[in-house]
């Protein structure tokens, strides 16, 4: 190779395309760099297939920048919009929304790490994490979130994932409202304690034993009362006030764990879920039958019979938390009674009472919550109980509803 060709293929090769411009035409030197496919053979003076070197002029230079500026402001309006949508969308939707392009996917993929990282939606004290160790299902449960129970579907869907504030819940925030749409007629005034705690004879208050499975029973404060929430007989009105995780197990599926220690008898949480008849039970747990045998659902249907002082009758109430509810549709059935109490809670002015679960004895941090269904009666199609206690009789309690 000459020194004089070796040199001027080097310069070639490091050429600018507007080499020597000033002003604005500076910027594009030295963005701009063009290099040969490759070197003139046995150091020739010129490249094959060579072309001029293009001159950019100041109205290129400004549609270039006008072309990126566009493309990078329609990325962020596609982001932004999928962080406005993509919380809305189910599981099978959300999966398909990420397979579209790239600003889908990255907002999907943060969209499932806030769902993971809290199952109560930011609308409990502490969030509600879900922990999988296994690699047989999703990293989370897809369900409507609702603190208290209710008499009617407030809602057919409900954002879980987005950066806003949290949604609001899928019945009212207030317990007072579920109080009220509950009550058939207005039999009680509630009380007018100025301080609950310091009344020895408030109206509202008191627990009594017996009850529908082994239940006790336990009088709050309502709606009508002159006390307010922060009143010392209202302790379940006021949503979950301890930390809770949702682990998964490859037998039992999803099941609620303490995640601190718990002492015995402080309040757990409610079974929130749908008050519905029991001609419109019977219809939902027959359609649940049908559809386990072809997919995978996981009813949360639970039925509780109060017995009325008199002995005589019982008050049956129905709450379905399949499709809206809350972390308590996680906590499986133990043979042995498991380690919660289950309360029947009736507020005052209310006449039909809340499923309230305090701990029976206190809690390990990690130990996972459980309490026993009912009595065990055999049925064709029963499903088994992977409880791994002694006292285990391998089957689920069920009951022809």
């Amino acid at each position: 190779m000459g020194r004089g060709g070796g040199r001027n293929e080097v310069d070639r090769g490091r050429y600018l395309f507007a080499a020597g411009a000033n002003g604005a035409n500076a910027a594009a030197d030295r963005l701009f760099t063009r290099r040969p496919a490759a070197f003139a053979p046995n150091g020739g003076g010129k490249m094959p297939n060579q072309t001029k070197p293009k001159h950019f002029n100041n109205d290129d230079y400004r549609g270039i920048m006008s072309q990126t500026e566009k493309k990078s402001t329609n990325a962020e309006n596609m982001e932004h919009w999928a962080e406005l949508v993509l919380p809305w969308l189910p599981p099978p939707a959300l999966s398909a929304a990420s397979s579209t392009c790239r600003s889908f996917r990255v907002a999907a993929a943060a969209v499932t790490s806030r769902r993971v990282a809290d199952a109560a939606r930011g609308l409990e004290t502490y969030p509600i994490p879900f922990c999988n160790p296994t690699s047989d299902s999703p990293p989370y449960f897809y369900f409507l979130y609702s603190r208290f129970s209710f008499s009617s579907i407030p809602t057919s869907s409900q954002p879980w994932g987005g950066i806003s504030s949290p949604p609001v819940a899928a019945n009212p925030s207030s317990i007072d409202a579920f109080i009220s749409s509950a009550a058939e007629t207005n039999l009680f005034s509630g009380c007018e304690c100025a301080d609950c705690s310091l009344e020895d004879e408030c109206s509202c208050s008191g627990f009594h034993g017996g009850g529908g499975m082994g239940m006790g029973s336990l009088s709050e404060c309502g709606a009508d009362c002159l006390c307010g929430l922060e009143c010392a007989n209202r302790i379940t009105q006021k949503g979950i006030q301890v930390r809770l995780k949702i682990v998964r197990d490859l037998k039992k599926g999803w099941g609620l764990h303490a995640d601190q220690v718990l002492c015995r008898g402080e309040f757990i949480c409610e079974y929130a879920g749908e008050f519905v008849t029991t001609k419109e039970a019977r219809r939902r747990l027959h359609a649940y039958d049908e559809l386990a045998s072809t997919t995978k659902v996981s009813p949360a249907l639970l039925v509780v019979r109060e017995h009325l002082p008199s002995g005589k009758a019982c008050l049956r109430v129905n709450i379905d938390a399949t499709n809206i509810g809350n972390v308590a549709r996680f906590i499986n059935h133990s043979c042995d009674g498991g380690n919660l109490m289950a309360v029947l809670v009736r507020n005052s002015g209310s006449f039909l009472p809340r499923l309230c679960f305090f701990a029976a004895l206190d809690i390990s941090e990690g130990e996972e919550l459980t309490f026993s269904y009912g009595d065990a009666r055999l049925r064709q199609k029963d499903s088994p109980c992977f409880c791994r206690k002694e006292a285990c009789l391998g089957f689920l309690p069920s009951e022809e509803t």
